[in-house]
């Protein structure tokens, strides 16, 4: 600690041990070797169902069964990683005991049963992380806690995580516990992969099908985030933290987190794509507007960039197909809401997706799906990716000679 303090100049005296003790905690604090940081997917965690992103839909009909007093006995969320299966499991299962539910339907978070959910300490809910507890002897330890009335409460609930990873034994096990359970027991399942469930546990659980998240919903969670922590960020960069995520909401504030940290007062694109190691869309732009004046050199001046920059050519060649979807999205109206990004890029891709024909485009798709799929096993990664391009290139050229010639024709027409 003396050495502690000495680093950074600080004089103390050395007769009051009281003041040498507050110093130092004072100058960790200040350094942040004492910090209290949560992350954010911990610390924004929802706590009632109406803070649930992009759920609606399960978080209406659990509100209803519980409104009703329809609840099932076992239940089945479903759904890819980080979109608030565990959430609303814990969520049910605090409001299933609360002693003042709001509405009949949230957790009032106020009550003994809530604050000692809150706090980890509730004997009436446990969970069970399936990952790494799934023989037969960690399900008989949880069929044996079954067993004993709640202490408090009405029910007690069982939250199994990533249940699919349970053993075949373990499955067998739980199924006399799971089809007839006591009156005061839920079972609350949840996985990513309702595939590898035997059919005989499906069959016993009310199951929901957890949807991934729109970028749109993400967007919105990010900018009440960064009001609350007082950060400034750019759209653009929100957006394409939301993309990254691709649907998980806990990848998203992962993300957001990795990025506000090595940023300044305010997150920006620039800072988001160097972070997160993602190529600029800017080169797709100029790539597509070389291609528009048929200018080789510069197509493959551009390529060089990319690779200069230690971006490889499988990444650039499936960003730059996926470019041209988007012109291809936005050349028509009824196809606009599959665009997923800010309204000053979606602005860009009209104005360029108007200069480049159909045809063309439909052609460059074509070609950059044949260069992903052979590109594995190409023993030169860069001369077939510049070959794909070359063909791209040439591809405009032929496009706007039949142009030119149906202009020629329509001209001799009007002549004669």
């Amino acid at each position: 600690m003396r050495r502690f303090l000495i680093d950074f100049n600080i004089t103390y005296n050395t007769n009051k041990p009281q003041e040498f003790c507050f110093l130092t905690i004072f100058v960790a604090l200040k350094k942040g070797l004492l910090s209290k940081f949560v992350v954010s997917a911990r610390k924004y965690r929802p706590v009632r169902f109406e803070d649930v992103i992009g759920q609606n839909h399960i978080a209406r009909t659990l509100q209803n069964a519980i409104q009703t007093d329809q609840l099932a006995h076992a239940f089945l969320f479903c759904g890819p990683r980080g979109v608030g299966k565990t959430t609303c499991a814990r969520i049910l299962a605090k409001v299933i005991n609360c002693e003042n539910p709001v509405n009949k339907v949230e957790p009032c978070n106020e009550c003994s049963s809530c604050k000692s959910f809150n706090e980890n300490a509730s004997f009436n809910i446990f969970e069970l992380d399936a990952a790494s507890n799934n023989s037969v002897e960690h399900i008989r330890t949880l069929i044996e806690q079954v067993r004993y009335q709640p202490q408090h409460g009405s029910h007690k609930v069982f939250i199994i995580d990533e249940v699919h990873m349970l053993s075949t034994q373990a499955f067998n096990a739980f199924l006399k516990t799971l089809e007839e359970p006591p009156p005061y027991a839920i079972f609350i399942l949840a996985t990513t992969e309702k595939h590898k469930i035997i059919p005989t546990i499906l069959s016993r659980c009310q199951i929901f099908d957890f949807k991934r998240i729109q970028p749109s919903d993400i967007v919105l969670q990010l900018e009440k985030i960064c009001k609350e922590e007082h950060r400034e960020a750019e759209a653009e960069a929100l957006h394409q933290i939301a993309v990254k995520a691709d649907g998980g909401m806990r990848d998203a504030l992962s993300i957001f987190d990795k990025v506000a940290g090595a940023s300044g007062e305010k997150i920006t694109y620039k800072d988001v794509i160097s972070n997160l190691n993602i190529l600029d869309y800017e080169y797709y732009f100029r790539m597509v507007d070389a291609f528009l004046k048929c200018d080789l050199p510069a197509v493959l001046n551009i390529l060089d960039e990319v690779v200069r920059n230690g971006f490889d050519t499988e990444s650039f060649v499936q960003g730059l197909a996926e470019h041209f979807r988007e012109l291809l999205v936005a050349k028509d109206v009824n196809t606009i809401g599959l665009m997923e990004c800010s309204e000053a890029v979606r602005q860009r891709y009209f104005n360029q997706a108007s200069l480049a024909e159909e045809g063309f485009v439909l052609t460059a798709l074509q070609i950059l799906n044949t260069c992903d799929l052979t590109l594995g096993r190409a023993a030169n990664k860069r001369l077939h990716t510049e070959i794909a391009l070359s063909k791209i290139c040439y591809a405009k050229q032929a496009y706007a000679a039949d142009f030119f010639a149906g202009q020629a024709d329509a001209i001799k027409k009007k002549m004669t």
